[in-house]
């Protein structure tokens, strides 16, 4: 059974004043219930699944779909056994962008989930004809191997599958029995017309299919119901209505506490992004170097993201053998080795691959601590160029609010970031940035970041300017040695 916004009025459901958020990432799944007021996590209330994706030397990241749907379920049934699915009014889907899997004309999955991180597609050869800067205002995409443009008709010469769907797509129909997908993940498919919210003709074109193949898009307001399998599981769930999910990078905005378009937000987890929410009403023209998604039926968002990040931070560490996370002493902007921090490449439309990171200037006397510090310096000056773009595109100097699991586990990345943006920033107080930004989505929320203000040291904004020319210079010859 299915519910529109007209017939709900909105809110959380009258049997609980609390919210089950599932959050779908590429390295664990999670179940948490938060509290809706202000989507703050209860106390014990979450339990984890984690995921070991699988890579190939053909360039595959894949996720095996039978395992982590499971997974998902042994949270909840762990949330039921310790008494946290009581009192719950509503359920909300963060999920991971990007996902494709191929199905049968019964449902069934043919492939695993294909993961934004798998590198396999098709060349599309379109010819001059084809205006892909038009494409990419209308859509916010590009056509590259991330987006479905290109994974459809990869997948449609190796087999011959019926439909396609996301991950998230999958868990809702595994949830309630409906397959349908929200503007907000098929934002992030690459062929969504953003400004109507439908697919866009074009991008189903070059993909090879039609509308009727991808799950129907159905608007925020939509809500199901819990089939009656997972009702006899878990009985206090029994009638709550589940909203449709939003993509990660949207729900981490909102949830980290930039939900207006004077607020930039900067997440970074296992990858990184600065983003900024806003209507889709009247947007400005989307720059040819930032992608746009849907975070709902009436806001966008539109950012840049990172490839090296958390990863980038936690293989140092590792194969630096430090024995602290920081890199402790090192200066803020020092000009020793400098990083270029193209390890797992770069997003679209830049085409660096994989394999390209560089470090510059080494000498004898560089200690683990100070190639830590390079990489780290190098992460934000890239996020740095993001923002700018964003400042430039908004018509000012945009606030900045911190979050994600990268930023709660380094203070002097933290510090960084901060001179590196040469302006005061807000370091969400939050961790599970993206739980609660789909609950402030589904149940119209405006989170506050509640954290700690940082303000740029003086120093250490001069060092990092002085520093911006020599890494720009470095990076555009990292960036044509990846081609050769």
């Amino acid at each position: 059974m299915t519910k529109t916004e007209a017939d709900r009025g909105g809110g959380v459901g009258q049997q609980g004043h609390r919210v089950l958020a599932l959050d779908l990432g590429t390295s664990s799944a999670r179940a948490l219930v938060l509290s809706s007021e202000d989507a703050a996590p209860i106390p014990g209330a979450l339990a984890r699944h984690k995921i070991s994706p699988t890579y190939g030397h053909d360039g595959s990241a894949t996720l095996d779909l039978h395992e982590y749907v499971e997974g998902l379920l042994g949270c909840l049934d762990e949330l039921e056994q310790n008494g946290h699915l009581d009192g719950i009014g509503a359920i909300v889907l963060s999920s991971q962008w990007h996902s494709i899997v191929a199905l049968d004309n019964k449902g069934v999955a043919r492939t695993p989930v294909i993961t934004w991180a798998d590198t396999r597609s098709v060349d599309l050869g379109l010819g001059t004809s084809f205006d892909e800067r038009a494409f990419h205002a209308r859509t916010g995409a590009w056509l590259h191997r991330l987006y479905w443009t290109r994974r459809i008709p990869w997948l449609l010469a190796d087999d011959a599958p019926a439909a396609f769907a996301g991950l998230p797509d999958l868990v809702l129909e595994r949830l309630t029995g409906e397959r349908v997908t929200s503007v907000s993940i098929a934002s992030g498919t690459g062929t969504l017309d953003l400004a109507t919210g439908a697919y866009d003709d074009e991008a189903l074109e070059i993909a090879g299919v039609t509308a009727d193949r991808l799950p129907p898009i159905v608007p925020t307001g939509w809500t199901g119901t819990l089939s009656k399998e997972y009702e006899r599981r878990w009985p206090g769930l029994v009638g709550v209505r589940v909203h449709p999910p939003t993509g990660d990078g949207a729900a981490s905005n909102v949830g980290t506490g930039g939900y207006d378009a004077g607020v930039a937000a900067v997440t970074v987890g296992t990858s990184a992004a600065v983003r900024v929410v806003h209507p889709i009403e009247n947007a400005p023209e989307l720059p040819w170097e930032l992608w746009r998604y849907r975070v709902d039926d009436k806001r966008a968002v539109t950012g840049m993201a990172f490839s090296a990040a958390g990863n980038l931070h936690a293989w140092l560490t590792g194969v630096l053998r430090l024995e602290s996370d920081e890199p402790n002493g090192v200066e803020i902007g020092a000009t020793g080795a400098i990083a270029i921090p193209f390890m797992a490449g770069t997003r679209p439309p830049a085409v660096v691959p994989g394999g390209s990171g560089v470090y510059f200037g080494l000498s004898f006397d560089d200690s683990p601590a100070e190639l830590l510090a390079a990489a780290l310096q190098g992460a934000s000056l890239e996020i740095d160029r993001g923002l700018r773009i964003l400042d430039s595109l908004f018509g000012q100097e945009l606030e900045v609010v911190l979050g994600g699991g990268g930023i709660d586990a380094s203070e002097w990345w933290r510090r960084c970031l901060t001179a590196t943006f040469a302006r005061p920033t807000t370091v969400c107080a939050e961790a599970e940035v993206g739980a609660r930004g789909a609950a402030a989505v589904a149940l119209g929320l405006s989170p506050d970041p509640g954290g700690e203000h940082l303000t740029p040291v003086p120093d250490e904004v001069s060092r990092v300017a002085d520093l911006r020319p020599r890494y720009g210079a470095l990076r555009e010859l990292a960036v044509q040695a990846s081609s050769i």
